[in-house]
């Protein structure tokens, strides 16, 4: 079985990110700028409140037995300082259930090889 890692990081951090996965094996990665608000809900500057604080998204597709490594790469990666600080960030992890190859046309069914689809 797949799985869709998603992590949500600070901007300045996912170059890092992006160079521990590589590093690790998993240099399939899809990079996009967002934008959001977490549990602080936004941050306010003297009399200026910003609700939605610019991160980055990134999101890869590994075998479901990669996952607990991916995650830990991505954490060490993202976290500010040895703690770590509010607004680092967030991982989301989500089940594929199929992939589609659109330059070949083939499906896949996201079991790893060996495993019977479910």
């Amino acid at each position: 079985m797949m799985i869709m890692v998603r992590a949500i990081v600070r901007p300045e951090k996912a170059a890092d990110v992006l160079a521990a996965l590589m590093d690790a094996g998993f240099p399939a990665v899809t990079k996009y700028s967002v934008a959001g608000r977490g549990k602080q809900r936004g941050i306010k500057i003297g009399e200026i409140t910003y609700d939605e604080i610019p991160k980055t998204m990134l999101m890869s597709v590994v075998r479901t037995e990669d996952k607990d490594y991916v995650v830990e790469t991505i954490m060490k990666a993202a976290r500010s300082g040895k703690k770590g600080a509010f607004g680092d960030g967030k991982i989301f992890i989500g089940e594929v259930q199929d992939i589609y190859t659109i330059s070949s046309g083939t499906r896949d069914t996201a079991a790893a090889p060996g495993e019977a689809a479910a």
